[in-house]
């Protein structure tokens, strides 16, 4: 799916770039239900993928809700595609909105009680990307046919790395430390707090939403490869990236959400010549 969208402010024209949308959900090939879920609106530029903390109670219900109260919170109030702060501060907020309404949901329904969800989500402004997360769902760019994490999990296995206990997530992985172990998820707490960050875009960017039953199924390099030979509809990639996920095991929910940019935006003086 292709959109693009343009705004006047003042005597300017601010034009979001042609994006080109796909996202996939499947349940893979062990668990009972999908516990995952995805929203995107090309019109807006908005992507939101969420994970329900597998073996928690109902974390179809926490994932659901966060996507559909992120995304719509961005449909009440969008932020101006070229105030990338801005951006971010909606990200935050809607995030903290969809914690407060899970904790709330864990309290009052039944059958509720302990459930969570990942987080990330990403706003895309007439040259940039707002991209915001908690827990160890990943946001990852193709640029250049290179392909580069954007997002670092907030799980135990990457705060020992972090802190300098081991040099790497695969010596931590190989001395036996647990990867799915997450030390911030979204509805835990009265309050989460998200990681937020800005990226500029290119001509050609892909960028790659997902949860860990893609990343924790699919090499790196499997990632880029299938990525960098996106040439038609990112349907066909994110077909293809599904399909290497169940192939090599299928043991989670695989959900996935492609944006590419097909041109850059520019401000251009004059909105009263634009048509």
């Amino acid at each position: 799916m292709r959109a693009s969208a343009r705004v006047t402010t003042g005597d300017t024209v601010v034009a979001k770039p042609p994006l080109e949308f796909a996202w996939r959900s499947d349940r893979g090939r062990v668990r009972v239900r999908n516990e995952d879920a995805v929203v995107c609106v090309p019109e807006l530029g908005v992507v939101v993928v969420a994970d329900g903390i597998g073996g928690a109670s109902a974390g179809d219900v926490a994932s659901e809700t966060a996507a559909r109260i992120i995304s719509e919170r961005f449909l009440r109030q969008p932020p101006p595609v070229d105030e990338p702060r801005r951006a971010q501060l909606l990200a935050e907020a809607a995030i903290n909105e969809a914690n407060g309404a899970i904790v709330d949901l864990a309290r009052s329904r039944e059958g509720c009680a302990g459930m969570g969800t990942t987080v990330v989500m990403g706003y895309l402004g007439c040259d940039w990307l707002v991209h915001a997360h908690v827990g160890d769902s990943r946001l990852y760019r193709l640029r250049n046919r290179e392909l580069a994490q954007l997002t670092k999990d907030h799980s135990f296995i990457q705060e020992v790395v972090d802190q300098g206990f081991f040099p790497s997530l695969e010596e931590a992985r190989d001395y036996g430390i647990n990867e799915n172990v997450l030390t911030r998820a979204v509805g835990s707490a009265p309050y989460v707090v998200a990681t937020t960050a800005v990226t500029d875009l290119a001509v050609g960017d892909i960028y790659l939403f997902c949860t860990d039953g893609l990343s924790g199924m699919v090499a790196g390099e499997d990632l880029r490869a299938v990525l960098d030979a996106a040439k038609g509809g990112l349907g066909i990639a994110a077909d293809a990236l599904v399909h290497y996920a169940i192939e090599n095991g299928g043991t989670d929910n695989i959900t996935l959400a492609l944006v590419r940019v097909n041109a850059v935006s520019h401000i251009a003086a004059g909105a009263g010549d634009e048509a």
